[in-house]
Parts: C-alpha cells; structure tokens; sequence
C-alpha cells in the first residue's frame, strides 16, 4: 500500500512541469537597441537624473538600458512609497507638454475606442522600455461586475524592466503603481497592470480601474528566490511598502521589552525558588 502511495506522489510530481527561471543565462531575451531606443533611453535616463539630488547621478553620452535601470534604483534610496511614486510621476508629466493630461482627461472620455487606441499606441511606445508585447481582445471590467470584450489589452511577453531589475519593489514602485495612477488619474484612462512574477510576463489592461495597492496580489508578493539578498519565501518584498516595514520595525520594538521584563521575572522567581529551598534544607 505504501509503495503504491509512492508510485502515485512519483507519478504526480513527473507529470508536474518543471519550473522554468526567467533569469537564468539561456533564458535571457537579446535586445539590439536602434537609435531611437537610445534616445528614449537617454531622455528618460535624464528626466530621472533631474529629479535627484544634484551630482546623485551622471547620465553617460551613450546611455544604455543598464544606465536607465541603474538610475531608477536611486529613486528608492531614503524615500518613502509614497514619495517614490510622486518622484515618478513628476517624471512622467515632465515628458509630456504642460496641459495636455488635463485636456486629455476632459476631451476622451474612457470609451472603449478610447482604451483601444492607448493600448495600440502603448504596445508600440514602450517596446524599448517593456520589451515585445501583442494586443490582445478580451473581457474587461469597465465597471464592477461588469465585463466588455475589447481589443485594450497590452500583453508584454517578458518585461525588459522587470528582468534586467530583478527586483519586485522596482516594479510595483517605478512602474506598476506610478503608471497606473497617471493614466487613471492625470489622463482619465483607467489602467491595471498585471505582473506575472513567474515567467516576467505582463498585462496592461486599458479601461479597467485598478484595485488599491493593499488589495493588490502584488502586495503580498515575496523577493525572487535565491536572485535577491532579501529574498524570503513567505514575507512580502520589504520594498514594495515602506511604511509596513516601519509598522513592523515599531512592533518588535514595543514586544522587546515586554519580552525581557517576562525573562527577568521568570529569573527572579526561579532564584527565589532555590533560596526558600535552601533555607529549608
């Protein structure tokens, strides 16, 4: 009966497909950066580099991806979740001229023509940045409980961000959240992304209202193991929420003296104990 059990967890686990790493060397997707990669790569190098401290960073003449990625990770340093979302978008509004989020919001309302052009002008926009990606046609929820088939979703094979990163806390801090709150809320485009930290994939879906950041599958999504020194497999990544990190620092804390006030009196009674025998004996 047991080797029977066996036989079948054995047969179980064999037809279980192996887990693929993304990062590993062969899996590694090959880009070769044209001119106009570059000068976007550059431009959004530099825009970045404004927003820091001054000498903070040093945008080279012939920016390559790793430099892009290299200065958002600045970003992080001795800032909040929140201040490195507004940090971010103070970098995305630099990027378009003054004024026209606002038009845009009160002239193209979130129709489903609308969300279909930003995704067909997404999916072609941010190939230096995401990587490959396809349209793809499928329900979304324009409004709760409510599902509309539409060509607005944006499906990123493998993002070139979140694989050269490697790092969940860049990806829901320098480009999940920040972009999803600037087109939904500066642009008037609902936007949700979806990131798949198993295989690097992503969906952008237009036209959908994204859920809060606690409510959010994201928030709970622990390091990549074993590519990251903070990896855990159970603990959320530290870098997505700065201030539940702090919460959690400031509980230890206020549990550590109750703990060593319990040890001290679990001493004293103990020696006490052996005083009162003693007299005894």
């Amino acid at each position: 009966m047991k080797r029977h059990v066996r036989c079948r967890a054995a047969e179980r686990a064999a037809a279980e497909p192996a887990k693929v790493d993304p990062f590993a060397p062969e899996n590694k997707v090959a880009y070769n950066d044209g001119w106009l990669d570059r000068i976007f790569m550059k431009l959004f190098t530099s825009k970045i580099a404004d927003q820091l401290e001054p000498g903070t960073f040093s945008v080279p003449n012939d920016t390559q991806y790793e430099d892009f990625v290299r200065v958002s990770k600045e970003i992080l340093r001795g800032r909040s979740t929140q201040e490195q979302h507004a940090l971010v978008r103070r970098v995305l509004l630099s990027l378009v001229p003054p004024g026209v989020p606002a038009a845009c919001k009160v002239l193209f309302r979130p129709t489903q023509w609308a969300a279909e052009v930003n995704a067909a002008v997404a999916s072609w926009g941010f190939f230096w940045l995401v990587g490959d990606s396809e349209l793809r046609s499928q329900g979304v929820e324009v409004a709760p409980g409510v599902l509309r088939e539409q060509k607005s979703v944006v499906h990123i094979k493998k993002c070139r961000y979140l694989e050269a990163s490697g790092c969940v806390g860049l990806c829901v801090n320098m480009c999940k959240v920040p972009t999803q709150s600037f087109f939904t809320n500066d642009f008037g485009m609902p936007l949700t992304m979806n990131p798949n930290f198993e295989d690097l994939s992503c969906e952008m879906v237009f036209g959908q209202v994204p859920p809060l950041l606690e409510q959010d599958p994201v928030y709970t999504q622990s390091c990549f193991v074993p590519h990251c020194s903070l990896a855990d497999r159970i603990e959320p990544c530290p870098k997505t929420d700065t201030e539940r990190v702090k919460a959690r620092q400031q509980q230890q804390q206020q549990q550590q003296p109750a703990v060593t006030a319990a040890a001290v009196g679990a001493g004293s009674s103990s020696s006490s104990s052996n005083g009162s025998g003693g007299s005894q004996g």
